[in-house]
């Protein structure tokens, strides 16, 4: 039997923690004992280290000095708000644009981002969650992507902000508007109609921040 690869190893225990993180089987604000979870994991102590990089940079997890790292609070309402005021000054605009910019390659690939998504799921875990927020990330890099501005693109992809959201609804089903409003400005934008595409990204937005708020 082949052992699995070093980098095969290293994503495994990368998703294992990250869904310990996102289910709160690892608490906001707990540390992380990196020998504590290799053993839970049946590895070494280098693919957590490793894990562990790639889940500061995402904001998961923050380094203490000489102490390791400890799981990141729960972002505060006031932090939720700030996010998504960035989020309307950029997104809406960006799918306005990117509707003008519409050609039929960009339809399909919108068209085939929504199905890989299809219904919204039925448990409230991240194991349940996590292809739909795969999904959200994807179609809104997407739009950005087509709208053609770099730096409006790397500002939002480095909020993290689908997986921060994300952590707040925990064990709290959800889905079906949102899936309904992505056809809904998918809609508008292949139909190359940017102030429907505008008004389509600004209410999904405004709809998912209320619904967030709402919760807490």
């Amino acid at each position: 039997m082949e052992l699995p690869s070093r980098q095969v190893l290293a994503d495994s225990v990368y998703e294992q923690i990250r869904a310990l993180i996102m289910n709160h089987g690892i608490s906001p604000g707990d540390r992380v004992n990196i020998d504590e979870v290799a053993r839970e994991l049946q590895v070494s102590g280098t693919p957590v280290r490793e894990a562990l990089a790639r889940l500061e940079s995402e904001g998961l997890v923050s380094r203490l000095p000489l102490r390791g790292y400890r799981a990141t609070e729960l972002l505060t309402p006031q932090e939720i708000a700030d996010l998504y005021e960035l989020r309307l000054l950029l997104e809406p605009q960006a799918a306005g644009k990117a509707a003008t910019k519409m050609t039929e390659p960009l339809a399909l690939a919108l068209r085939a981002e929504l199905q890989t998504c299809p219904a919204a799921p039925t448990s409230g875990n991240y194991e349940g969650y996590k292809a739909l927020t795969a999904h959200d990330a994807r179609l809104h890099q997407l739009i950005l992507h087509m709208a053609g501005n770099e730096a409006v693109e790397q500002a939002i992809t480095r909020t993290h902000c689908h997986l921060h959201f994300f952590r707040l609804s925990y064990n709290q089903p959800f889905g079906e508007q949102t899936i309904d409003e992505h056809h809904a400005i998918a809609e508008a934008l292949i139909a190359r109609r940017p102030k429907a595409a505008k008004d389509a990204m600004k209410h999904h937005l405004e709809t998912a921040r209320d619904r967030i708020l709402a919760r807490l």
